[in-house]
């Protein structure tokens, strides 16, 4: 069995011990000492897992929920930090992370191209949004399911004719899901709230066992807005560890081999319509999940959020983070969230005018650049041609002291 070494062990627990002293002679309070002893603990542990080669090899699942535990946990820490604008991008970006890893499964990995992935979330967000307004006392998760469940059925009823197109039809029949959408949308307007959308009935608040355990009064771990920041981050972990299991699985490894050569695939045995509507409905619950998670976020939603230009900037984001890997979402979600940020910056320093015609088409100006040059420099993406060029610079050969070219080779006793 696979096992880490003693002093790999040895060392991570001096730094949990350390990590422990600093939090109680820096912290005031006692709940928040532990509190912060115990985040670092598990950093800690999960830095310690993650880095053991012996643990990779033996116990994958094991070392992607160390993986993803880890980077929850330090993101937890860190909003408590942040400011609540920090905090809303960490958010917002979270969300549409999901929604990229969900396109990236479904594009990266099946070679299915998607245009309507903005509807999806908007099926999410609607969903979350009409259940809460007439049942307002359903607790979150139930809520966030029940938004996932309606995502997969629509994925799922646009995958079936789906196993019968390929390539640009099946791009125009998403395309087509995606500007008609918001015409949908109208047509139950007693339900959806027309364009105005819908407000959710009352603002989320924190459990009481979560007020009664991080009192307000505390200085560290607060329950206030940022608690809907950490809500997201623990869903998004979960989602990503269990789409990075997909990815590994036997039904990830059928789906690459379908997008490299479907009939390769069927002559092993693979069921063509099967994998594909498959995709479609990890894609589309994973999108759903996102918009519900936009909902809870702004306490709101409105049919203009989920145009079709959402679909065609979530396609850019993903293709710009590197489609087929999960730190690509990861890095979309972040590009995209803080896209508005620099946005703004852009506007401020250069004097134009907030409310012209160039101010209002600086995100598809932006987005569409970063594309170009995305395709031109990096054509894997961010994250993979990160990955590449690691890959290329550990496969690289050390150099040979005793080649001719690296100098001659001296004599014993010279």
């Amino acid at each position: 069995m696979s096992s880490m070494s003693p002093r790999r062990v040895i060392v991570a627990g001096a730094a949990v011990v350390a990590g422990v002293i600093v939090s109680f002679l820096g912290l005031a309070s006692t709940r928040d000492a532990v509190a912060l002893s115990i985040a670092l603990a598990i950093v800690v542990a999960g830095g310690t897992m993650i880095t053991s080669a012996p643990l990779r090899a033996g116990h994958p699942v094991l070392v992607r929920a160390a993986t993803c535990a880890t980077a929850v946990v330090a993101a937890l820490v860190a909003t408590f930090y942040f400011s609540a604008t920090t905090d809303y991008n960490l958010a917002t970006g979270a969300a549409m992370s999901i929604v990229l890893v969900g396109l990236s499964f479904l594009t990266g990995a099946s070679g299915q191209i998607s245009l309507g992935n903005g509807a999806f979330m908007g099926v999410g967000a609607f969903v979350m949004a009409i259940w809460a307004n007439h049942h307002a006392t359903t607790p979150i998760v139930l809520t966030l399911a029940i938004a996932v469940a309606c995502g997969a059925l629509v994925g799922f009823l646009l995958g079936l004719p789906a196993t019968r197109l390929r390539g640009p039809y099946l791009a125009g029949m998403t395309l087509a899901f995606a500007v008609a959408f918001g015409a949908i949308l109208n047509s139950f307007n007693s339900w959806t709230g027309g364009d105005g959308g819908l407000q959710l009935p009352t603002e989320a608040t924190p459990p009481h066992w979560l007020v009664s355990l991080f009192g307000r009064s505390t200085p560290l771990l607060t329950t206030n807005t940022a608690w809907l920041t950490d809500i997201t981050l623990v869903v998004t972990g979960v989602a990503f560890f269990f789409m990075a299991n997909l990815f590994a699985s036997r039904t990830g490894r059928a789906m690459r081999l379908i997008r490299d050569n479907d009939v390769a695939a069927e002559l092993v045995g693979i069921s063509l319509p099967r994998a594909r509507v498959t995709a479609f409905v990890v894609s589309s619950a994973y999108a759903a999940l996102g918009g519900a998670l936009w909902t809870l976020i702004n306490n709101s939603v409105s049919p203009s959020t989920y145009s079709f230009a959402l679909s065609v900037t979530i396609l850019s984001v993903v293709v710009i983070g590197g489609i087929g890997t999960i730190p690509g979402a990861l890095i979309g979600g972040l590009i995209y969230a803080y896209s508005a940020s620099v946005i703004s910056w852009i506007v401020t320093q250069t004097g134009l005018n907030a409310q012209g015609n160039l101010a209002s088409q600086l995100n598809g100006i932006i987005f569409g650049g970063l594309l170009i040059v995305t395709m031109i420099f990096a054509p894997l993406g961010l994250a993979g041609s990160i990955r590449h060029f690691w890959h290329q610079r550990q496969r690289r050969p050390a150099p040979d002291l005793n080649s001719p070219s690296t100098g001659p080779t001296l004599a014993p006793g010279s």
